[in-house]
């Protein structure tokens, strides 16, 4: 009985069989028929290996949501050298809330304005990158997939000393500032503080050595990670009036990064620029110097490394080689009739 039942079992799954067979006696080899075999293998190789390589690739995914974190403190990272002394220019902070925010992790290095050889060919490099972020959005995705690979974008040190005079101060380091709107002012005194706002003590520096030719070599929000390039590094400015005003408007926007290499929170912004003379007798009014103003955004965009599943993977590989398959066997027959 169990035998009878097995071959019952057997023969009703026979008649399932939906994909009839060819006898071997019907099935006659040609030059042709091999051809097409031939093609066919090579292309299913070639588009495989392809396959795989898209496999192993990543793209970067945003997403955008409201930012509702307003009480966290936003860091902002500065390496600026300007053409003047030291104890002649100043910089400190004053957001919306006529808040001051004290220079205290700023230092005041006294340096040479004039790069070396070395250092000039660095800053042309970055600048030439700059250009290209700029016509080619991608490659920033390029950089975020290789954050950890990338060498940190600060000017690199004199390869010499020099005998030159330290004409020039390089302010650097980093302060930490509420989520609003605010104002990093570097002009001319240093800063104090009072009931009635801030001022810059300027009274003892001569009108003659105003100077506010000056070099953005990084500035950045958020955590410093090495190898992003941010809009304003490489920055150089160069005036011969003593009463210039330089100004950026940064619009700040957080960002979450998450890549298979680095897990961050970061900033990214962009900027817009704007430079006069000050000039009372002509109605340009204002304060000489370097403003940078920023602002947050209110929404915050995530960006994600992806990577295709392997399941999805295995489904466009059967799914490439059996229509091949399935193609090519097909005109091997009608060949072969013919």
């Amino acid at each position: 009985m169990r035998r009878l039942s097995r071959k019952k079992a057997l023969s009703l799954v026979k008649e399932l069989d939906a994909f009839p067979k060819v006898s071997e006696s019907y099935v006659e080899t040609s030059a042709s028929g091999g051809t097409v075999s031939l093609i066919a293998f090579s292309a299913m190789a070639l588009l495989a290996v392809l396959e795989f390589f898209v496999y192993r690739d990543t793209w970067m995914k945003y997403e955008y949501a409201v930012d509702k974190d307003f009480s966290s403190k936003l860091r902002i990272n500065i390496d600026v050298t300007v053409a003047m002394k030291c104890q002649h220019v100043g910089a400190d902070i004053l957001d919306l809330a006529e808040t001051m925010i004290t220079s205290s992790g700023l230092q005041y290095e006294p340096v040479i304005f004039e790069l070396t050889p070395q250092q000039r060919l660095w800053q042309r490099t970055l600048l030439l990158i700059q250009s290209r972020l700029r016509e080619e959005h991608a490659l920033q995705e390029v950089l975020y997939k290789t954050l950890l690979k990338g060498a940190p974008t600060a000017l690199p040190p004199r390869e010499d000393a020099s005998v030159e005079p330290l004409t020039a101060c390089r302010i650097h380091g980093h302060v930490y500032v509420n989520k609003v709107a605010g104002n990093l002012h570097i002009t001319v005194g240093k800063p104090i503080h009072h009931p009635q706002g801030h001022a810059h003590i300027a009274a003892f520096v001569s009108h003659e050595t105003y100077n506010f030719s000056h070099r953005i070599d990084h500035l950045s929000f958020g955590e410093e990670i090495p190898g992003i390039i941010n809009p304003l590094d490489g920055t150089e400015k160069i005036t011969y009036n003593n009463n210039q005003m330089f100004q950026y408007f940064i619009t700040v926007v957080p960002t979450k990064l998450n890549t298979y290499k680095i897990t961050a929170d970061t900033h990214q912004f962009s900027v817009t620029e704007r430079e006069r003379v000050i000039n009372h007798a002509a109605g340009s009014h204002g304060v000489s110097g370097i403003f940078v103003k920023y602002d947050t955004s209110s929404l915050m965009v995530t960006v994600s490394e992806q990577h295709m599943p392997l399941w999805q993977f295995l489904v466009r590989l059967c799914g490439i080689i059996g229509g091949i398959f399935s193609t090519t066997g097909k005109s091997a027959f009608t060949c072969n009739h013919i």
